[in-house]
């Protein structure tokens, strides 16, 4: 068991280097970063840094832990952009970044930004769509892809990441999600006590038999709340 710093972006950015430079000392695996522009309540009073750029700083500041996003909101950035931020912070880092995506879901950032949101159906349609977009971008020279949401063509991504570039997936969904996760994801992770979080897994784990897949080859994490 590896255990790691998760940390959102309220904190300003000496704050939050200090973080991450002590979890680092502390033997800890890796610093994870939330994904949000302002705090889930009415007020959106605290400030936020944004999660990619604070990435990128936390690359080139501290050497040796595992960073990554937990989860990006696939809502708010095209994801060939997205891979293209992900693969530059790989090649800052030296092949320790993890890029985590999930489906998207929290209402007041895209009201206030002018971002659809849409239905619960409508955001796993994108996301299945940006998983594709983002592992063929990595995995070939050139990638032609052509759906409902998104569409590639010929597009390159050079330099490629240093590393793997691992796609985490944030999921809890049973079903649709549980099925993407075992088709694309390296890592999965999920919020929930032990119990609820021993439950989701199951889902994942039956998807991922369902796939044909070792269960032994995704990576499971959660948040110790």
């Amino acid at each position: 068991m590896r255990f790691s710093l998760w940390t959102s972006t309220e904190p300003a950015w000496p704050d939050l280097l200090a973080r991450a430079r002590a979890a680092e000392a502390a033997g800890l695996d890796g610093v994870w970063v939330a994904d949000h522009f302002m705090p889930n309540d009415e007020h959106r009073a605290a400030p936020m840094l944004e999660c990619f750029s604070v990435l990128a700083g936390l690359a080139a500041a501290v050497p040796r832990v595992r960073l990554g996003s937990l989860v990006a909101g696939n809502t708010y950035r095209h994801p060939a952009v997205l891979a293209n931020a992900a693969a530059t912070i790989d090649q800052m880092c030296g092949g320790r970044f993890v890029l985590g995506l999930g489906a998207g879901w929290q209402q007041n950032e895209h009201d206030a930004y002018g971002i659809e949101l849409g239905s619960v159906t409508e955001r796993i349609d994108r996301f299945a769509e940006a998983c594709q977009v983002v592992t063929a971008l990595r995995d070939q020279p050139r990638s032609t892809f052509e759906g409902q949401h998104y569409r590639l063509v010929d597009a390159p991504m050079e330099p490629k990441p240093t590393g793997r570039l691992p796609l985490l997936i944030g999921s809890s969904g049973p079903k649709r999600m549980a099925a993407l996760v075992a088709r694309w994801a390296d890592e999965w992770n999920t919020w929930g006590t032990p119990e609820l979080f021993a439950e989701k897994g199951a889902h994942v784990t039956r998807a991922l038999h369902e796939a044909g897949r070792d269960p032994a080859t995704l990576t499971r994490s959660t948040q110790a709340l």
